[in-house]
């Protein structure tokens, strides 16, 4: 019953996060809320450039006469909508700048973690049923390694897994970041989809990595382990590896419905007669959790025009069978270490591969951080030099795939790395340098 005049003057007197709570209350409360000129003061409050000289009479008429038109001229809300919108090109353009130095070693940004936390990006998992009803899942913890970070979520409240229907990651920030923790955490925040999976028949048509006396693991592409609980075939927790590769553009840049879509590449013309096919620098890291089981950097990769192009691949050999000083060893118990609010454990023989594939030029050509386990090979070993049964590890995505031989040393407890090749597309080679194989 309060007279709309008494509202205004109320509203006035509100920040840019109270004023947008507010506009949820009702749709009278919303159409007052977009008030032109309640937003045009916040906006030049916050964004018009500061000025110390003396104005003239002159001046200010002005400014008063075009802040007149630049309200009457425009719809309700355009000035809220201006202001969101320069809010979050200020906090992309901060986290940016933020990203910027790479790290020599890896070939990727090196202040991811102070990027994370200058910006308040966090993740979610929204779960949509067959009713259309959707749950949010907010409580992680975050897990960093030399090229990815992951991220875990875990409730006892998960909704039944025979009802669901799709899971969406995004990623979040906070609009008003300058605001106090307390009110960014409640206050509007901007929504960036990373990914889409679908639930539907997940033990069916996902990878099983694994199982213990707990938890049986499945991993949906890319990079997502869904753990389910033995007994009741519920979900457990839900686990997200991120490559540093465009993981703040993903997470950030996209919007609530649509994913962030990288540029194209320029290629850079050259003579070279195999130009695309050598000098890439792997990166390669496996691990499971808190546990690293293998960190190297492999350099100077190369294919011949002849012999390494096959099916539609390009094929870089990075450890060799015929090669027994390259073989590596994986430290450690090869598995992936779960936990939750009341339980934890590991689940042996499934990892994280983290692969960050570098052009000529340093930048980064292939990345992807997936899990992936180990299987028994069907083939008989012919290595003289070990004996052990021989293991599998595969990943396969659009742009390559990577192929894994491993020996299972009894007296020694470990796995060694015996033959390890990466299959590039060659519809890759050629949309990234611009050549013709």
């Amino acid at each position: 019953s309060m007279p709309s005049e008494m509202l205004m003057k109320i509203f006035s007197y509100l920040d840019a996060g109270s004023l947008l709570c507010v506009g949820c209350v009702n749709k009278h409360f919303y159409h007052l809320a977009n008030d032109n000129g309640i937003w045009l003061k916040i906006y030049s409050n916050c964004f018009a450039p500061k000025r110390t000289a003396w104005v003239t009479k002159s001046e200010q008429a002005e400014t008063v006469s075009s802040g007149c038109a630049a309200l009457h001229n425009t719809k309700p809300g355009y000035w809220k909508k201006e202001y969101i919108f320069k809010q979050i090109t200020a906090v992309k353009t901060r986290v940016m700048k933020l990203v910027k130095p790479v790290d020599p070693y890896t070939g990727l940004p090196c202040r991811n973690k102070e990027a994370i936390k200058d910006s308040g990006l966090s993740w979610i998992v929204v779960l949509k049923d067959r009713a259309g009803k959707e749950h949010v899942m907010e409580k992680t913890s975050l897990s960093f390694k030399d090229t990815s970070v992951t991220i875990s979520w875990y409730s006892t409240s998960w909704p039944c897994l025979d009802v669901l229907s799709t899971l969406k990651l995004f990623g979040v920030i906070p609009l008003l970041p300058d605001q106090s923790r307390a009110s960014s955490k409640n206050g509007p925040h901007h929504y960036s989809l990373i990914a889409e999976y679908h639930l539907a028949d997940l033990t069916e048509s996902s990878v099983a990595l694994g199982a213990d006396k707990l938890v049986q693991l499945f991993s949906l592409n890319p990079g997502l382990i869904v753990g389910l609980w033995k007994e009741k075939n519920e979900i457990a927790f839900v686990m997200a590896s991120l490559h540093y590769h465009q993981l703040l553009e993903r997470s950030i840049l996209g919007s609530a419905t649509v994913q962030y879509t990288p540029p194209p590449n320029k290629p850079v013309l050259d003579d070279d007669p195999e130009y695309g096919l050598h000098i890439y620098d792997l990166h390669l890291d496996m691990h499971g959790g808190s546990c690293t089981f293998l960190c190297g950097t492999f350099k100077n990769l190369f294919g011949r025009k002849g012999n390494d192009i096959e099916n539609g691949y390009l094929r870089l050999t990075v450890v060799s069978l015929k090669d027994n000083t390259k073989h590596l060893p994986l430290t450690g118990t090869a598995g992936f270490s779960w936990e939750t609010d009341v339980f934890k454990g590991n689940v042996k023989d499934c990892y994280m591969m983290d692969v960050t594939l570098l052009d000529d030029a340093g930048k980064p050509f292939w990345c992807f951080s997936a899990p992936v386990h180990i299987k028994p090979s069907s083939k008989a070993s012919d290595l003289f030099d070990y004996m052990g049964h021989i293991y599998t590890t595969d990943y396969e995505d659009s742009e390559g795939k990577v192929c894994v031989e491993l020996v299972w040393l009894e007296e020694t407890k470990e796995y060694f790395i015996v033959n390890l090749v990466l299959y590039i597309s060659v519809k890759k080679v050629n949309k990234w340098c611009g050549t013709k194989y």
